[in-house]
């Protein structure tokens, strides 16, 4: 005990001047080593600097010193179309975590007021039903003006690709990361990637929230959290990397299955599967990057030809209608078999 509480106290340290007083050396620091950075990173973050340090990573630090005083307005003199639709979601998010148990307690209140001023900052998106997931995960490690940049930097591309296109309507982003996810799985695991084809399953029936919520909706927290360093530092990768190998680690078993108890599967991972210190050394086996490129120009010229058909065009209400549909079961089928 003595010994591992000397290894944590070791590795703060390593941290701590890694990042320097509130950040000041941190990007000298990326500059100079960022194999370190990336390395460190994907061991897992200190929790007692996780929140300053998915700051840093995320750009949403600059943003909120670029606009003092942007927040407070937004949740104190602006309203929201969503108002409602946010008070009625957020005893759904997290509901067995103790900070946001309590009705209307400070944690249910943080969490109305980054969605609400998020749903004001950008009208075009608004609010949706997952966004709370990844509010209710940053405000476990900040304050509510630091997660609400924080959100601004994911949603916006601060850093990284931007996300607001999980939640626009019809979930285009959605759409264009399962088509790429599917291809990803008939690629590196031909045998399940048949399978899946044979019993008629396709991503939208389990991978939806994986997108949406980068794996904070019905995953084990502390496998949660290191997802979420490593997505903060490598982007969006990193969440199919994950799939992938959770598909991989389980890949024997899932062969096996019809599609019935496929889905309860995939809503119940074994324990060891989803213990990130043997997940994520396999996820990083994936080498992914210059394939989703060459798939998302792939899934650009389909959507190209597809919109250039009349008939094509009539029909895509309806089609992400029926994604939309999809996307809201999944997080209803997951709350219930929690039940």
């Amino acid at each position: 005990m003595f010994l591992c509480y000397r290894r944590e106290e070791r590795r703060i340290r390593k941290w701590r001047k890694m990042i320097g007083v509130g950040g000041s050396d941190w990007k000298h620091y990326v500059r100079r080593n960022p194999h370190v950075v990336k390395r460190r990173i994907r061991k897992g973050i200190p929790d007692c600097l996780r929140g300053l340090v998915w700051q840093l990573l995320s750009g949403s630090r600059d943003l909120l010193l670029m606009n003092p005083g942007v927040y407070e307005t937004l949740v104190i003199y602006e309203t929201s179309a969503s108002e409602l639709e946010i008070i009625r979601d957020i005893s759904r998010t997290f509901p067995s975590h103790i900070f946001f148990q309590k009705r209307h307690g400070p944690g249910q209140r943080s969490l109305y007021n980054v969605l609400k001023a998020y749903s004001v900052y950008d009208r075009d998106v608004g609010y949706v039903q997952g966004m709370g997931f990844l509010a209710g995960l940053l405000l476990l490690y900040m304050s509510e003006e630091d997660a609400f940049w924080l959100l601004v930097a994911l949603l916006k591309g601060a850093v990284h690709a931007p996300m607001e296109g999980l939640y626009q309507a019809g979930l285009p982003l959605v759409q264009q990361y399962l088509c790429q996810f599917e291809k990803l799985v008939i690629e590196q695991m031909p045998k399940l990637g048949q399978h899946f084809i044979d019993e008629m399953i396709n991503p939208s029936m389990y991978a939806s929230q994986w997108f949406i919520t980068v794996f904070s909706y019905s995953f084990p927290f502390h496998l949660t959290l290191r997802v979420w360093d490593v997505f903060l530092c490598e982007g969006i990768k990193v969440v199919f990397q994950v799939g992938l190998a959770l598909l991989r680690f389980c890949h024997d078993e899932l062969v096996k299955l019809p599609f019935e108890k496929l889905l309860h599967a995939f809503r119940n991972f074994p324990e060891e599967a989803t213990d990130p210190d043997v997940l994520l050394p396999l996820a990083f086996t994936f080498k992914v990057s210059n394939r989703l490129v060459e798939l998302e120009k792939e899934y650009q010229k389909k959507m190209e030809g597809s919109n250039a058909s009349t008939s094509t065009k009539r029909s895509q209400p309806l089609k992400s209608k029926t994604f939309s549909r999809i996307g809201s079961r999944a997080f209803a089928s997951s709350t219930n078999s929690e039940k």
